[in-house]
């Protein structure tokens, strides 16, 4: 009998009833110390006072009024993204997912308007992950992503991640746009050097091509810089952004440029609940935090300090750990065992991570983790680790 809750997700036996900071408390009393955020989403932690005081002013006045009117709260946080980055114009959605839609619309759309409706086909990359809608699956190509749900969007175009000589070959009279992560977050933690990022611009800049960039698990500080595309020094087209930017309340964007975004007029796009009052006026308090060079400055420690310490566990552990890769928060450990056992094994030391492809294991934490918090995950992966190590010698 199926259960009530549509069974896609194969979840852990865990109820957490309250969160503090890095830690959730399970409904027995357990403290878990959080290496996940919600997949990258609790930015600044679980009930953050300045995210709990926005909404709580903000329920208290107006929660939904729809598109068809003046959003105060919206003007205020697209001013704020605007301000803060190389974007002209932005549209709020709720969700990643939703965010990639309308990244795929706007690219079509712009050469359709431009007198060349046969530029439609955007060339993605192995190992991405845009969400799970038509568009997302279609995007990404992968068999587990697009299995049983045929026929697929067309209009991609799918290379190899890190072959230039491909990518270079494939844009051709229809490439309309290149669509990319500048961190690989489902796809195992794999960055993408500064120089192919801005030998990417070159070429969209040469080629006529949008460059399109998915910053909904690596945006919003979570690298040490409010985009991770600002380390290469280069802008895009287009950005997706999601996760993050509500602190845990669902709210996405898009950010594009005013001739990226030239295509888009009245009536081609909309949201009923994209923008609202009550997601927008918990964005804001997000950028006020995240947009101080000091907040950032304090993300750049941590995350050298947490890097230097994961290196050390991985030299003690070589039979489960391999490496570690990532920038910024968004590091991976790149395990020899399935990185279900060491998610698992996490679970009986009370530290949350969260699986990737590639035999990777996410560590995403909020991006105010203290130092002595990052000592404590420290410790409780080297407990997870040593157990898993004292399972395999025992079944030899």
């Amino acid at each position: 009998m199926i259960p009530s809750v549509l069974p896609t997700y194969s979840r852990a036996p865990l109820h957490f009833v309250k969160g503090e900071g890095t830690w959730l408390v399970e409904e027995d009393g357990r403290r878990f110390l959080d290496l996940g955020s919600g997949i990258a989403v609790n930015a600044l932690g679980h009930a953050h006072p300045a995210l709990v005081a926005a909404l709580t002013a903000q329920a208290q006045n107006l929660w939904h009024v729809s598109n068809l009117y003046e959003i105060p709260q919206q003007q205020a946080l697209a001013d704020k993204l605007v301000e803060a980055s190389f974007a002209d114009t932005v549209f709020f959605t709720n969700s990643g997912t939703e965010s990639c839609e309308l990244a795929v619309k706007m690219a079509r759309k712009y050469w359709y308007d431009k007198g060349q409706p046969d530029k439609t086909d955007i060339i993605a990359f192995a190992g991405s992950f845009h969400g799970r809608s038509s568009a997302g699956i279609a995007a990404a190509g992968s068999e587990k992503m697009t299995k049983g749900f045929g026929p697929l969007l067309p209009g991609f175009k799918h290379l190899a991640w890190g072959d230039h000589e491909a990518l270079e070959a494939a844009i051709d009279d229809t490439t309309a746009a290149i669509l990319i992560e500048p961190v690989q977050g489902e796809g195992g933690i794999r960055p993408l050097p500064d120089q192919c990022l801005q030998g990417l611009r070159k070429l969209c800049d040469e080629k006529g091509v949008l460059l399109i960039l998915d910053e909904v698990q690596c945006g919003i500080g979570r690298t040490g810089r409010l985009f991770a595309h600002e380390w290469a020094g280069i802008t895009p087209d287009i950005i997706m952004v999601a996760k993050g930017i509500g602190g845990g309340f669902p709210l996405g964007a898009v950010l594009a440029t005013e001739e990226a975004a030239s295509g888009m007029t009245a009536g081609t796009h909309g949201s009923t609940y994209g923008g609202n009052p009550l997601g927008c006026a918990v964005g804001c308090a997000v950028m006020d935090h995240v947009t101080d060079p000091a907040f950032l400055d304090g993300v750049n420690r941590k995350a050298g300090l947490l890097r230097q310490k994961l290196e050390g566990l991985v030299a003690a552990h070589p039979e489960i750990f391999e490496a570690v890769r990532g920038t910024g928060l968004m590091l991976g450990l790149k395990c020899k065992i399935a990185p279900a056992d060491l998610v698992k094994a996490g679970y009986e030391a009370l530290v949350i991570t969260v699986p990737a492809a590639d035999n990777v294991v996410r560590l995403l934490p909020p991006l105010t983790i203290t130092e002595d918090e990052i000592g404590e995950a420290i410790a409780r992966l080297d407990t997870a680790a040593s157990s898993l190590e004292t399972q395999a010698a025992s079944s030899v």
